[in-house]
């Protein structure tokens, strides 16, 4: 094994210390990174834009900084990538996933990726999103879709699912997602990585001009990464209210503390299917096997029912309506601030996406209000659960074979178990829970109460612990 594919191979905790230790510098780091995104993305087809000039600059900064002998941060010299939304920097392009966006470069950095970069982190990139992150699969009209490096005949899941396949395959040990209805832990599945979404308010948005747009859903950003430990570390960087975000919350939780925290006093409860979900019966398999862990952790594990009371018909049509509500709120401030109609553009607009605006329009206000019912009566249901257990584990997603093609948008609510708890606001992260007879990667999700995100973070390492899952492919 080369020292190059070594380097990929290691987490981002470790090689932040070995570079500040001197093993290993800032510079060979970066350029491992570039080096697997050389002989994999083609195939695998995750970033969007490669910054490998502006990234050479910044390790050697680095190196020179280490040489000073300077205070460095937690992730000084550690190649991070950045999804293509949301996570802007400043003078390095931003599409949205859109074509119609290829030339655009942002003109200011978002706040977490000014806290990454201030714990030392170096940009490697940006990676692949569906148009304005509007769908679970990875795939648009810009660069075409993203394959999970794990099985690459399909697709790597959404819309984080560049950043996923990134650090899948090595290209990067970390990198950022956003998750509006499973947008991190639908790839995080997919991809055999871990995905975490924090409880909304902990990481700040900022966003402008659409400050108080991330509710509907509780749209949050999070981190992909390969251990649970990284996570950890990066939701201590990101993590605390920021002026730009209204929403966001002075709650302080000792994320890294929680790695490694025994949870053999924990009762965990285990559904299936949320009731309703059609979960495949390899899935299944794999989870409830994956249950073992936490047993022999030492944790109670029982399985439960969430008394929400709706049929799957039922809580597609709420969901749909308030994520059809969403698309158009973000088509109208696409239309606002840069003067595109996205409607005005059928050739380079996804069907999927246009069908999506299209369905808001017909939403009214009445509809929403009366969705606010059914988000209360699952908030509730699983509050519930949350009164006698400390976590609640299910499948993160329904089955593991949509292939590299397939479309899947509007109706795709039966797929990923992931959307109830953007409703609900609670932490939720996918772990690898194992694969299929096929060799399909499955997730396993962990919920946990509102702002007990530590809680969520000792169960998924508790996992790991006891069934590793490194598992970067070749």
């Amino acid at each position: 094994m080369s020292h190059e594919t070594a380097l990929t191979r290691v987490s981002a905790t470790e090689l932040a210390a070995r570079v500040r230790d001197g093993d290993v510098t800032a510079t060979e780091a970066v350029e491992a990174s570039l080096e697997r995104i050389d002989d994999r993305d083609e195939e695998i087809n995750a970033f969007v834009t490669v910054c490998a000039a502006d990234a050479r600059e910044a390790a050697a900064e680095a190196d020179r900084a280490l040489e000073a002998g300077e205070d460095v941060g937690p992730l000084h010299g550690v190649p991070l990538a950045l999804k293509d939304l949301g996570a802007l920097k400043a003078g390095v392009r931003h599409t949205f996933g859109s074509v119609l966006f290829d030339d655009y470069v942002a003109p200011e950095t978002s706040a977490i990726v000014e806290r990454l970069e201030d714990a030392g982190a170096i940009v490697i990139g940006k990676t692949n999103t569906p148009a304005f992150g509007h769908k679970g699969t990875t795939d648009n009209e810009l660069v075409g879709p993203t394959a999970s490096p794990i099985d690459t005949d399909l697709n790597a899941g959404g819309s984080s699912g560049g950043s996923a396949a990134a650090v899948a395959a090595g290209m990067v040990p970390i990198a950022t997602g956003s998750d509006a209805g499973g947008s991190l832990r639908i790839p995080a599945s997919a991809c055999g990585v871990y995905g975490f979404k924090p409880t909304f308010g902990l990481i700040p948005g900022g966003g402008r001009p659409h400050t108080f747009g991330r509710q509907t859903h509780h749209i949050t950003t999070g981190p992909i990464t390969r251990t649970v430990e990284d996570a950890a570390l990066l939701l201590s960087v990101l993590s605390g209210p920021h002026s730009a975000d209204p929403a966001s919350v002075p709650v302080e939780i000792d994320y890294r503390d929680a790695v490694g925290r025994s949870i053999d006093d924990y009762r965990i409860a285990y559904s299936p299917d949320l009731e309703v979900f059609p979960v495949a019966d390899d899935v299944r398999a794999v989870v409830e096997d994956a249950l073992g862990a936490f047993e022999a952790a030492g944790a109670t594990v029982e399985r439960v029912s969430i008394d929400h009371g709706y049929s799957m018909a039922e809580l597609t049509d709420t969901v749909t309506s308030t994520y059809a509500t969403a698309m158009l709120e973000s088509a109208t401030l696409v239309e606002e601030v840069h003067g595109i109609d996205l409607r005005d553009h059928p050739d380079e607009v996804a069907d999927s996406l246009l069908a999506m605006i299209r369905g808001g329009e017909t939403v009214g206000t009445e509809d929403v209000a009366r969705s606010t019912l059914v988000r209360t009566d699952v908030f509730e249901a699983v509050a519930d659960v949350f009164a006698e257990y400390d976590l609640l584990v299910t499948p993160t997603l329904s089955r593991v074979d949509v292939e590299l093609d397939e479309d899947l948008a509007t109706d795709a609510w039966e797929w990923p178990l992931t959307w109830p708890f953007n409703w609900t606001g609670h932490p939720a992260a996918s772990a690898p829970a194992g694969l299929t007879d096929r060799g399909h990667p499955v997730g396993i999700q962990f919920v946990g109460r509102r702002f007990e995100d530590d809680a969520v973070l000792a169960g998924s390492s508790a996992l790991e612990r006891e069934r590793p899952w490194d598992r970067v492919s070749k």
